[in-house]
């Protein structure tokens, strides 16, 4: 597997944010974050997937294997949600409370298209 930095620079300007930016909310610095969408350097697996966490996306994207920015995988972190975060545990360990709460999602959804 070999990283895309056509796709990171995508990814960037999709979220609208300059180089700066996003080397900021990655905690690098501008140059080295240059180096990826120049392709002058390819980054460890565990960094593209730091990269596909912190911009939404997924490490396939990255990488070239899929189309499809969205994210595959979410977390949710106890420290910066944490009412989302005990309403998953919750789910998790209740079926009856998942299913309940998928039922509302499906719903809400259905709500929010027909407005």
């Amino acid at each position: 597997m070999h990283f895309v930095p056509e796709r990171l620079i995508s990814l960037r300007q999709s979220l609208g944010i300059n180089k700066a930016e996003a080397a900021r909310r990655l905690n690098m610095s501008a140059m080295g974050y240059g180096r990826y969408e120049n392709g002058d350097r390819e980054p460890s697996y565990q960094t593209v997937s730091f990269i596909a966490q912190t911009f939404h996306s997924s490490v396939d994207y990255l990488y070239g294997i899929s189309n499809d920015k969205d994210a595959t995988i979410l977390t949710i972190s106890k420290d910066e949600e944490p009412e989302l975060f005990v309403l998953v545990q919750s789910a998790r360990n209740d079926r009856k409370l998942l299913e309940r709460l998928l039922a509302y999602a499906e719903k809400a959804n259905k709500n929010s298209e027909n407005k």
